[in-house]
């Protein structure tokens, strides 16, 4: 008997403890509630895309190291100083002067520019590799527009000399993006600057402008090589270093006279431009880009977004975005009919966004509601409610206001702010805000809604403060007084004085 009750015991705790699992268990695998986003996103067509930006990929588009050195390299390399590397003056002589002949530019061989492509050569093999697979990802496009204006396309080297492809390049003196832009030339090419955008460091926008800046240039001076002077130095200088030189339109015979950084300015130009045609001859081993500029493309926005949101919806980093619109300071893609602005995305995610483009901006609007309105301000947006598209207008509540004044304000009944608000009185509280749906711009009341002729009918809604309102010159204590009341309590039907 005590061996059965043992086995019936152990029966019941084994039950027992299974139960306890098995309730652990069902609450370890509740699932949470999805977010509204969550929601949104699960109804996404083609919702399952790939990032197609590499991270590794991105930082080195980004890197700011490059364009360093280069910097460094043409503001204080003494090209007049000798420089010991393993590369013949004739082997050199004669591969410049294969350069020469199938260029525009004046390709010649100078001991300064030997002393430059040696220092290139011996201090930046490496980075000059690094550059090869960043240049594979904007040359084409570079091509492209320089092609369009008749532009040799030897210039897409300028843009390394000058930012060394890194779109957020910015040199001391206030330069700007791939291309160097100052604020004024930018502005002459038409490059918007403002508080939200700076088209100077948008690649697409600042490559065109480059274009028509240097084929103006040309139209000055007839020669390349005093265009990429005049590009760098501006106009001004290279006209007075012609005349300083009495008068020579030798960009090397010019060179004394030119600003320090122009000076090695041109040659840093051809010193590229040789390394970039002698690459397999100096055993650079440059890495391929695993994507170009032309596998991303745009979308015109059609309301004001941010990459935060962008970045929720469409799971694709910020930095990302960041990158491939650096155009805009604020991380915000402003909205402006005059003036379409444009979103730069991988095409996959472009996809996307078209595909869901209603649900992407249901989505701003969700969040523009949640931020809080101004005091005494009453905001208005398109929601959706259970019956149709309509507007709401969000007013927040004054110390002394009632429904009844509300709903004239915004010309609707009493009942409808109860049932959209889900208040069951009338009661209200000051600070709160109601919704209003399909509400007109609220009334002004400057002249009083009644005429004074001394007395006032209380209605459903009523309080001292709004009624007070409508009768100018008379106050909450006037009432108050002239009607011996202690409180604020009123009843509808109450006939109150509204004069002494």
């Amino acid at each position: 008997m005590k061996k059965l009750i043992l086995i019936l015991t152990a029966s019941l705790l084994s039950s027992s403890v299974w139960s306890q699992e098995s309730d652990v268990i069902e609450t370890n695998i509740a699932l949470p509630k999805l977010s509204y986003l969550d929601s949104l996103k699960a109804t996404f067509i083609n919702h399952n895309t790939s990032n197609c930006i590499d991270e590794r990929w991105m930082a080195e588009l980004s890197n700011d190291e490059i364009f360093q050195e280069m910097l460094s390299d043409v503001m204080t390399t003494n090209i007049d100083s000798l420089v010991t590397y393993d590369l013949s003056t004739d082997v050199l002589k004669s591969r410049l002067a294969k350069l020469d002949a199938k260029s525009p530019f004046n390709v010649e061989y100078t001991p300064g520019l030997e002393n430059l492509i040696k220092t290139f050569l011996k201090k930046r093999k490496t980075s000059f590799e690094r550059l090869m697979a960043i240049s594979e990802y904007y040359f084409p496009m570079f091509e492209e527009h320089l092609a369009k204006y008749n532009v040799p396309l030897e210039i897409k080297y300028l843009a390394i000399v000058e930012s060394a492809l890194n779109p957020k390049a910015k040199s001391r003196v206030g330069a700007t993006g791939l291309w160097q832009f100052m604020y004024p030339t930018g502005k002459q090419f038409n490059l918007e600057v403002n508080s939200y955008v700076d088209e100077r460091y948008d690649p697409l926008k600042a490559t065109e402008a480059a274009c028509q800046y240097l084929s103006s240039l040309y139209t000055i001076f007839g020669d390349w090589s005093l265009v990429l002077a005049s590009y760098n130095a501006g106009p001004g200088n290279v006209s007075k270093a012609i005349r300083r030189s009495g008068g020579s339109q030798n960009y090397w015979n010019i060179r004394r006279n030119l600003p320090q950084e122009t000076a090695n300015y041109v040659p840093a130009f051809l010193a590229t431009l040789y390394i970039y045609e002698y690459t397999k001859e100096h055993g650079l081993q440059p890495k391929k880009a695993p994507m170009t500029y032309f596998e991303t493309d745009t979308i015109a926005v059609k309301k004001r977004i941010t990459f935060q949101q962008v970045s929720e919806l469409l799971d694709i980093p910020v930095s990302q975005i960041e990158f491939l619109n650096p155009i805009y300071k604020l991380n915000v893609v402003p909205f402006d009919v005059a003036k379409p602005h444009y979103l730069r995305l991988p095409k996959n995610k472009i996809g996307l966004f078209v595909s869901n483009e209603e649900k992407v901006y249901a989505y701003v609007d969700y969040q523009e509601n949640l931020k809080e309105k101004p005091y005494h301000s009453s905001i208005v947006a398109t929601v959706s409610n259970s019956d149709s598209q309509s507007t709401v207008v969000y007013h927040k509540i004054r110390s002394g206001e009632s429904l009844g004044l509300i709903a004239s304000k915004y010309k609707t009944t009493i009942s409808s702010l109860r049932k959209w608000n889900n208040i069951k009185g009338n009661n209200i509280q000051a600070g709160k805000t109601l919704k209003v749906y399909g509400a007109s711009a609220p009334v002004v009341q400057n002249t009083p809604k009644a005429s004074n002729s001394g007395y006032y009918t209380v209605k459903s809604g009523d309080s001292l403060f709004s009624i007070a309102r409508q009768f100018p010159g008379v106050s909450v204590e006037n009432l108050k007084k002239w009607n011996d009341i202690s409180g604020d309590a009123i009843q509808p039907g109450m006939k109150l004085k509204t004069n002494g």
